[in-house]
């Protein structure tokens, strides 16, 4: 990873815009070279109205040299997408209202009385994820007390599906399939890891059962094996594959790798080419995690995961309730509620010729 040089001021291209990381970031007037190398500004119209006598001065009196790049940290997505959740830097919060608008389903998973703009928030000066260059930014998924879905008064929640990503029929349900995110936390709106959290999942199409959960603090029926302040990653039978410490500071990467199709040849009796025996269903989960910029890194092999049964991706929170045997309808929420994860780099690629963007 290429160093940036102190006393270096940096500015990002951001659609018709330059972004700097010194005071007054936003400059016009700008015109700006290609995406995700560094570049110098080319040129800039003097007669422009907006240029201000305080951005003047930004652009001609800083002590430093101005270099502008398109994000000193940003990765590449190098496989074809299936769904691209990362958010426009001029997305508008009322944005996530409407289909017409809105990358994921405007419709679900909330509560039934809030809107997602009522839900989302953006976190102010973030610069964004490992894949988020400058013409993307960060979300913010919160609950309250009135993050009630349908009638789970157990839990609270709200969950991000992309939109297209039917619950029968998903591309993203077959084949060889990679979802990315990235996660940040937030000090004003810090999660009670006293509880259990659903952060990340897909859920199979008759809500039986999720293929895998990505989780944090205390699992229910597992508080003594598992620490509350990690995140994990469950199977589809709740047991642990991997897990790492919450980071306070920094963001923390993942992707998740699930083969649909693969199937697991067994031989029970190598004496015996006759009891050669295909299970119906050996399907795979892979885990790659990076911490801050850096490049994400295989964390386990593909390991047996049973995937099927289709069904949607949700990225957000589901917070479980204490003190009972019927965590969706009943249980110890306490009043409130304030809490929040934040996003980003948030995608779904295609892995089947064996590619992952890291």
């Amino acid at each position: 990873m290429r160093s940036r040089p102190k006393g270096i001021t940096y500015v990002c291209a951001v659609d018709d815009t330059i972004r700097s990381n010194q005071p007054g970031s936003y400059v016009p007037g700008f015109s700006y070279g290609g995406v995700d190398t560094p570049i110098f500004p080319l040129s800039i119209d003097l007669s422009d109205k907006m240029l201000t006598p305080t951005i003047l001065t930004l652009l001609f009196t800083l002590e430093t040299t101005a270099l502008a790049v398109s994000h000193p940290h940003a990765a590449l997505i190098k496989c074809p997408l299936i769904f691209d959740g990362r958010i426009k830097t001029r997305t508008q919060l009322t944005d996530f209202d409407s289909p017409a608008t809105s990358l994921f389903n405007p419709d679900n998973v909330k509560g039934s009385s809030l809107k997602w703009s009522q839900i989302i928030q953006f976190p102010e000066g973030d610069k964004g994820s490992r894949f988020d260059s400058c013409s993307y930014k960060p979300l913010e998924v919160t609950i309250a007390d009135a993050s009630v879905f349908k009638t789970q008064y157990g839990f609270r929640r709200a969950g991000l599906i992309f939109n297209g990503d039917k619950n029968i029929g998903s591309p993203a349900s077959r084949g060889v399939k990679t979802l990315h995110f990235s996660v940040r936390q937030d000090e004003a709106r810090g999660l009670n890891l006293t509880h259990e959290y659903l952060n990340v999942w897909h859920e199979t199409s008759d809500w039986s059962a999720n293929q895998f959960n990505f989780q944090t603090g205390t699992i229910i029926g597992q508080e003594g094996s598992l620490a509350k302040n990690t995140f994990k990653i469950l199977s589809r039978e709740n047991k642990l594959i991997w897990s790492t410490p919450i980071e306070q500071k920094e963001w923390q990467n993942f992707a998740i790798t699930l083969d649909f199709d693969k199937k697991h040849v067994a031989f029970p009796d190598s004496s015996s080419l006759i009891s050669l025996t295909v299970q119906k269903d050996n399907s795979t989960l892979r885990l790659y995690y990076s911490k801050g910029y850096e490049p994400l890194r295989s964390v386990t092999q593909a390991v047996p995961n049973n995937n099927a049964g289709e069904g949607q991706y949700q990225i957000g929170i589901l917070k479980k309730p204490t003190g009972t045997d019927d965590v969706v309808n009943s249980g110890y929420q306490e009043s409130g509620i304030d809490e929040g994860q934040i996003y980003g780099g948030i995608f779904i690629e295609d892995s089947g010729n064996g590619c992952v963007s890291l």
